[in-house]
């Protein structure tokens, strides 16, 4: 996708003067508003959705940018718009810059990985700061839509990658950790790690206090298998694990979770 596509040209301004972050951020929220694809979300629920996520950390990333931004759930596509503040306003950045030029991203509630990779390709373009400049003092518009959809690149990746899954299998018995671990290679575009930690038990029976229990035959190490996976592998992984270890409902030094991600990149080598 093209960042002209989402950069809404109603949604530009040039040399504003406003006094602190609460009236900058009404701006933005007001700014938002007259594009079309806000036509069913109030103001209001821009503003308190930009508010909640500055609660987080100010999104002033320092030079004198900041990207405010939000999700929200009645949005169907990208609204992304631009505002210049030539003598600046305080946004709590870290480096305590003024902000002069700010970049708003409203994104669709269901589009995390999207949403991310806006934010991340725009934050990397602001960070030349020749180029910021030459924002802050551009004139129109046009010429501000023009320099950031040149520094940023011609094409954004914003297309949602498939819904991925982490698993951590955590197991006491050195035998069976080795047959799950036989068992998952087989399948293809796994991401798996493997961790070693200390069981309770063992920590606890050096303590003066739990010192009259006894191991009993429990091994001193779990090992957690982790497991990056496509969502639709989850019940394939399971199968395959109770295979082994028989239904995990009824199974003792064995566990399992899956957890749903939001985001993912990158790989790692078998």
């Amino acid at each position: 996708m093209k960042l002209t596509e989402v950069l809404r040209p109603e949604c530009v301004r040039t040399g504003l003067v406003i006094d602190d972050k609460a009236l900058a951020l009404c701006e933005v929220a007001s700014l938002a508003k007259k594009n079309p694809l806000c036509r069913h979300i109030s103001e209001e629920d821009i503003l308190e959705g930009l508010q909640e996520r500055e609660t987080l950390g100010s999104t002033a990333f320092g030079g004198g940018v900041a990207i405010p931004h939000c999700r929200l759930k009645a949005l169907n596509d990208f609204v992304v718009g631009i505002l210049t503040v030539p003598g600046g306003v305080d946004f709590e950045s870290a480096d305590r810059k003024k902000v002069r030029l700010m970049v708003f991203i409203l994104a669709p509630a269901d589009q995390p990985n999207a949403h991310i990779r806006l934010l991340s390709s725009i934050s990397r373009a602001l960070q030349n700061v020749g180029m910021v400049d030459k924002m802050v003092r551009a004139k129109s518009p046009g010429s501000l839509i023009e320099i950031l959809s040149q520094a940023a690149g011609p094409e954004i990746p914003l297309e949602t990658p498939s819904q991925k899954s982490m698993l951590h299998v955590f197991v006491q018995d050195v035998n069976i950790f080795e047959k799950i671990l036989s068992a998952l290679s087989g399948l293809e575009t796994l991401s798996m790690a493997i961790l070693s930690a200390e069981n309770v038990q063992e920590t606890l029976t050096k303590m003066p206090l739990y010192a009259e229990f006894a191991k009993n035959g429990i091994s001193s190490v779990c090992r957690v298998l982790v497991v990056i996976a496509e969502h639709r592998l989850d019940n394939e992984i399971i199968r395959r694990i109770e295979g082994i270890t028989g239904p995990l409902q009824k199974c003792s030094g064995v566990m399992a979770t899956i957890q749903p991600l939001s985001y993912t990149a990158g790989s790692l080598e078998p």
